[in-house]
């Protein structure tokens, strides 16, 4: 009997016991949590530690710090994925100024398209992951792939196919993330080695596309990403393979290729390349807000924009080149420009009715006239919901799938345990405005967070002479 009455009192002690307590680094609590598979928004409190997401429910535990989040939208921090880091050494501070100008725009990622300065991005892309230096993730193609003679400073030139295999060797040995193929003065052969090299070595790779070869041939090759909505329309026209026969033989030019493709767009070819894209799996950045940009040079002035204080003369002086092209440029040049404008932004919209998966890329930097590091990516969404496509499918083209594209899903992509803690929490829905993405209360950046006055902070301090 005494041992059943101990044996009872016993088990009761050690059921009363508690669990040992857990104090997560930071709490963000009453959050309105958007799920971007399916658009639902919940509200959940999310814990972090060490830079990781650990518990989103709606239990209450301990923290060291506690963001109040009530009221306000939270999703993935936003990706940029289509940047370019570059323009020699005369402009490495403006390019390392950028790096402020994407966190305090709420983009804790990019994905840098291709430069000529490789070596003070892998150094920022360490400091970074580090949090030695504030940014964003950085995801790096490095050099470009292009022909003889190549558009781009410090593009790797080749000229045959054992340049092909040189080339994707350096860019294995730099440690890139994936590899860009450039079109200026690659030829179609090469431009194809070039692909099915890169795929060999395991590596994603996107690019551009030379007039000289069809998108089917591209695909085929195993394209996963083309950048830019030139190619996609080159693919939807009824005349493809006549133009592409007479870029060959040098009877036709890239922009004297534009009206005649223009005109043979057609609906049937149109669908086969939608199909083709989704079936292989390959994705398509549109770049809507630079091509409106640069179609409309000659018509608004840039000059008060505010963004021009964080640029730097220097890289200022870089804009000119596309400025003059479009104030010397024909009045037949300067409408089949916005022509061509209003039919991508019609493309965009019938890639994703499709289900062909967009990515949401900006084409800043250096070069690209008046389109800002930051801000732009909030405007291309714009442009996106603009030309018809939802807020929550924009929203996607961003950090979805960003992060589907470089096979990035474990780490990223949602708002769930285990994932980096890479969150931005705004003041508005963004699924019923798309331009509350603009409205940024806190962006957290792994271990890092920045309130609404660090990150206002941080524009005061990339302002350049």
């Amino acid at each position: 009997m005494y041992r059943l009455l101990f044996l009872s009192l016993f088990l009761l002690i050690l059921g009363c016991k508690s669990e040992p307590s857990i104090t997560y680094d930071l709490a963000i609590t009453n959050a309105n949590i958007i799920d971007l598979e399916n658009g639902s928004v919940a509200v959940k409190n999310i814990y972090i530690s060490k830079g990781k997401i650990e518990v989103v429910d709606n239990n209450i535990f301990k923290a060291d710090s506690i963001i109040d989040a009530s009221g306000k939208y939270i999703l993935p921090g936003f990706w940029d994925n289509h940047i370019h880091l570059r323009g020699g050494d005369s402009l490495i501070a403006n390019n390392k100024n950028f790096l402020k100008l994407f966190i305090a725009n709420g983009i804790t990622t990019v994905r840098d398209a291709g430069g000529d300065l490789t070596h003070e991005v892998m150094q920022w892309k360490s400091q970074i992951a580090n949090e030695k230096l504030v940014g964003p993730t950085i995801f790096t193609a490095g050099p470009k792939i292009d022909g003889p003679k190549g558009s781009w400073a410090g593009s790797i030139e080749v000229e045959n196919e054992a340049d092909v295999v040189k080339a994707v060797d350096s860019l294995e040995a730099l440690g890139v993330d994936f590899v860009k193929i450039y079109d200026s003065r690659i030829s179609p052969e090469n431009y194809i080695k070039s692909i099915e090299e890169a795929k060999k070595r395991g590596f994603t790779v996107s690019g551009h596309m030379p007039f000289t070869v069809t998108l089917d041939e591209t695909i085929n090759a195993g394209m996963d990403g083309i950048e830019h909505l030139y190619y996609i329309m080159k693919g939807c026209a009824s005349n493809e393979k006549e133009v592409t026969d007479k870029m060959n033989s040098g009877e036709m030019g890239f922009w004297g290729a534009m009206p005649a493709l223009m005109s043979g767009y057609s609906d049937s070819a149109a669908n086969a390349t939608f199909t083709k894209l989704k079936k292989n799996n390959v994705f398509v950045v549109p770049t809507l807000h630079i091509g409106e940009t640069l179609s409309y040079l000659d018509e608004v002035d840039h000059s008060k924009d505010e963004y021009l204080n964080y640029m730097g003369s220097g890289l200022i002086q870089t804009y000119q080149g596309r400025i003059r092209s479009a104030l010397n440029a024909s009045e037949e040049a300067r409408t089949n420009r916005k022509q061509l404008d209003a039919l991508f932004g019609e493309l965009a919209k019938s890639l994703d009715s499709a289900g062909v998966q967009l990515l949401a890329g900006s084409d800043s930097g250096a070069f690209n006239s008046y389109t800002y590091p930051g801000i732009s990516l909030h405007k291309e969404l714009q442009a996106m919901v603009e030309n018809g496509i939802s807020p929550l499918n924009a929203l996607r083209t961003s950090t979805v799938n960003g992060a589907k594209f470089l096979g990035q899903t474990y780490d990223y992509g949602n708002i769930s345990k285990g994932k980096v803690s890479d969150l931005v929490i705004l003041e508005a829905n963004p699924l019923e405005n798309i331009e509350n993405t603009e409205k940024i209360f806190t962006v957290i950046k792994g271990t890092q967070v920045f309130s609404k006055e660090q990150l206002q902070e941080l524009l005061i301090n990339a302002v350049l002479d």
